[in-house]
């Protein structure tokens, strides 16, 4: 029998498939992220869980994913499922599918509810190219150099946030991937108080700096491919430092950008402040 991810609902309960009701009651095992969450949904759509049903989050997965396996060894449905959405998609699953995997036991999947997904539909940028960047890290150095890999990325990204959290990172993507790069701030998909923003990411960071509750996804327009001077590279570099930007970290976002190579730029940025000051 096979490991089965099962998506499970990221707000409203009515979008649970008639397959995860399925999966729910005819497993042997269910690992859950949370034990008490996946009762309060069961319970909502009416299913009686297995005898077995057992925690698997962040803090467990190293220790209990061989137990795990060797019931899918041993020939039992184990049904895997996180608090929302699909399991391995930034939560807990990816060690065990891999397990399975490299022990040569089948995986399959309930298909359901995904906010990566209806972010995308609903932000209103290109979604024929996209890509999911998780959860940017905590630090602002950290978050800087993840920004700056991705300034140049032509493709749609979806990012997910922390609310406390999302003003700081908006103002950080304000300032490396450009004030005006379009955007759009998904807040509590499917769920009561939903809510989608759009507007440059400056805008965007300035609304949020009032204060953001709920579940977020954050979709950001890829970069547009520009043939730029290098004086007028230098003229964007300039105006994002008087924004309040670090110089080498613009030098980099332009540089990626526009094609010009980041110590070119800031060269050329220090040469030009030299020349306002002769």
């Amino acid at each position: 029998m096979p490991l089965v991810l099962a998506a499970t609902p990221i707000g409203d309960p009515r979008d649970a498939s008639p397959r995860l009701r399925e999966e729910l009651a005819g497993a042997d095992v269910v690992a859950a992220e949370d034990t008490r969450r996946l009762r309060a949904l069961a319970g909502r759509l009416g299913v009686e869980l297995p005898e077995r049903v057992v925690s698997y989050h962040e803090h467990n997965e190293a220790s209990r994913t061989a137990d795990l396996l060797e019931s899918v060894r041993e020939g039992q449905r184990v049904v895997l499922v996180t608090d929302a959405g699909m399991p391995s998609v930034s939560d807990p699953g990816y060690r065990f599918v891999r397990a399975c995997i490299d022990a040569d036991q089948p995986v399959t999947c309930v298909p359901g509810p995904s906010a990566v997904l209806m972010a995308l539909a609903v932000s209103g940028l290109p979604v024929d190219r996209f890509c999911f960047e998780g959860f940017l890290p905590r630090k602002a150095g950290e978050r800087r150099s993840v920004l700056e890999e991705v300034a140049a990325e032509r493709r749609t990204m979806v990012f997910f946030e922390a609310p406390h959290r999302i003003a700081a990172s908006l103002e950080a993507m304000a300032q490396v991937l450009g004030a005006d790069r379009p955007a759009a701030v998904c807040r509590e998909l499917t769920k009561t108080w939903e809510e989608v923003r759009r507007g440059g990411l400056a805008e965007l960071a300035e609304w949020a700096a009032a204060g953001v509750k709920g579940e977020i996804t954050i979709v950001v327009g890829g970069a547009e491919e520009r043939s730029v001077s290098l004086e007028d590279a230098v003229a964007e570099v300039l105006a994002r430092k008087d924004r309040g930007a670090r110089l080498k970290d613009v030098c980099a976002a332009v540089g990626l950008s526009t094609g010009h190579g980041k110590k070119a730029l800031y060269d050329a940025v220090v040469a030009h402040r030299r020349s306002l000051s002769d």
